[in-house]
């Protein structure tokens, strides 16, 4: 059972203020997730009330739409959540030699410029991006889109809805990014300004380019 707080409070088109219930309680079968809850359009979250939503339910992942709405996302099994700290980790290791930027893991969202608020596996960011933000902006969901983009595909991920994802990321200003299928040994690799993604299968290394030139994936 899914116990989800909410403190959104937000004034309608009418002159009485359109309330969301301060707790809703979903119950889900574990079959049924990731799923996704339909607001009432009056009532979407400004950013700031969509952070406050997801603090106050820590217990649960959530992620947004560039439509407005909330998708819970189930947990990682252990396998795909071994291979995404082997991403991080080892992002995060060139990152800190090259020195142009900060690699991110899958406790961030980033607000993208469509709206959406995703969590990759692992990212990467450059300090000149990251120098556009305020420090308070910094300590929320970051208002920015990475230049590169990890997703691993857990066992519960459909291909279909996770291409999709990575098609929102890359419309929106992700210069490179890889989905790793780690079931089926494939990689798709997108690149900003392609419409065809590259597929690769049964790799055991992936060399980065463009803005992460240099980063090696073993």
């Amino acid at each position: 059972m899914y116990s989800l707080e909410s403190s959104v409070a937000r004034m309608g088109v009418s002159e009485q203020p359109l309330v969301y219930p301060r707790a809703m309680q979903v119950v889900l079968p574990e079959q049924a997730l990731p799923a996704k809850l339909t607001l009432n359009p009056e009532l979407r979250m400004t950013d700031d009330e969509y952070y406050n939503f997801c603090m106050a339910n820590g217990n649960v992942r959530f992620e947004r739409t560039a439509q407005g709405e909330i998708i819970i996302v189930p947990p990682a099994g252990g396998e795909s959540d071994f291979q995404s700290v082997e991403v991080i980790w080892q992002l995060r290791d060139w990152a800190k030699r090259d020195g142009r930027g900060r690699t991110f893991g899958s406790s961030v969202e980033f607000i993208l410029p469509s709206g959406a608020a995703y969590s990759p596996d692992a990212a990467w960011v450059s300090k000149e991006r990251l120098a556009q933000l305020t420090k308070e902006q910094k300590r929320k969901f970051p208002r920015l889109c990475p230049e590169f983009v990890v997703e691993v595909m857990s066992p519960s991920d459909r291909l279909k809805t996770a291409q999709a994802k990575m098609d929102d990321w890359m419309s929106n200003g992700v210069q490179l990014s890889w989905l790793i299928d780690g079931d089926n040994e494939t990689v798709y690799i997108y690149r900003s300004g392609e419409s065809a993604v590259e597929t690769r299968v049964g790799i055991s290394r992936l060399t980065g380019e463009g803005p992460v030139e240099g980063f090696e994936l073993a």
